[in-house]
């Protein structure tokens, strides 16, 4: 899996591929959708296959106030790419310059620079300066630069709903883990650093990890049963605390999480934790021994839940 970006010349061998165009956050099943289609068109003309997204996404380059969404980092959609059979992941540098591309040239960009012989999209994307190029643009125009285009349908889910991520974000905002998961296909999952934290967890037998947030969807604070991506591969359960710790001062948002039965140093490390289910809301308590209390309670369910 090989990842290239728009401000740079795409390497030869991956000229005459099929692009699945879109922005591809979260990658949930209507996602797969267009790049299953592009990967079996490439498959079958014997051509490389390419995913294309967008770095920073369009929302934050015209609304940068807007509060973190993403449900997923450059990261993840590489290895999710690359596990649905993609050759290459084209990052496009959403920038002021790609912005201010109309519709033709942004074609002309896809035929021209990136050597693309035909494009998979969804029936709902836009590109091109003012939302001005479509399907049936990239169509019409494409067809002139012997640029083939294809648009899936959306993906409904067993209620007839169309599939997206605003509904997943929706759910994750309300704390429906179930429903994130099934639309999404997998758990949502935050991929980052271990931190140094203020150690409190060790002190009361809850040895903790610490993470930021950084640019992910802020999911409903509280307490949720987490299965936990180590380094090294394995597996493990866990129960984790998304929130600002009310009960400790000052206030500091973290993703917290104690990992059962482990025992070694993962400070700046890379680990991912899938959100399972939430437990409960966060909650301040008047005292240490009623957190503590608590937490036992916490790992209890998130162990039955996780195992």
């Amino acid at each position: 899996m090989e990842r290239i970006t728009s401000e740079l010349a795409i390497p030869a061998h991956l000229r005459g591929g099929i692009i699945a165009l879109g922005n591809f956050d979260g990658f949930h099943s209507g996602h797969q959708a267009v790049v299953a289609r592009a990967v079996d068109l490439a498959r079958a003309q014997g051509r490389p296959a390419i995913v294309a997204t967008f770095d920073p996404h369009p929302v934050r380059l015209f609304r940068p106030d807007t509060p973190w969404f993403r449900l997923t980092t450059l990261d993840q959609r590489e290895q999710l790419f690359a596990e649905v059979g993609a050759d290459a992941m084209l990052v496009f540098q959403f920038n002021q310059a790609l912005a201010a591309r109309g519709a033709e040239d942004f074609i002309d960009m896809l035929a021209d620079d990136f050597g693309a012989a035909g494009v998979v999209t969804g029936e709902d994307f836009t590109f091109g300066r003012g939302r001005s190029g479509n399907i049936d643009v990239l169509r019409g125009l494409g067809a002139v630069r012997g640029l083939v285009a294809e648009a899936v349908p959306p993906v409904l889910d067993e209620h007839g709903e169309i599939v997206s991520s605003s509904r997943i974000r929706d759910a994750l905002v309300a704390g429906d883990c179930a429903t994130a998961t099934r639309l999404l296909t997998r758990p949502f999952a935050v991929r980052g650093e271990v931190i140094h934290g203020d150690k409190r967890g060790r002190t009361v037998g809850f040895p903790t990890i610490n993470m930021l947030l950084d640019h992910y969807l802020r999911p409903a604070y509280g307490v949720y049963a987490v299965k936990v991506r180590l380094p090294d591969g394995r597996v493990s359960g866990g129960a984790a605390n998304v929130g600002i710790r009310p009960t400790f001062d000052p206030p500091k948002e973290l993703l917290e999480t104690y990992i059962f039965d482990f025992s070694g140093d993962l400070y700046g490390q890379t680990i991912e934790i899938e959100l399972i289910e939430r437990l409960r809301g966060e909650a301040k308590f008047d005292s240490l021994d009623a957190l503590v209390a608590q937490m036992d309670r916490d790992v209890e369910q998130a162990r039955a839940i996780v195992s």
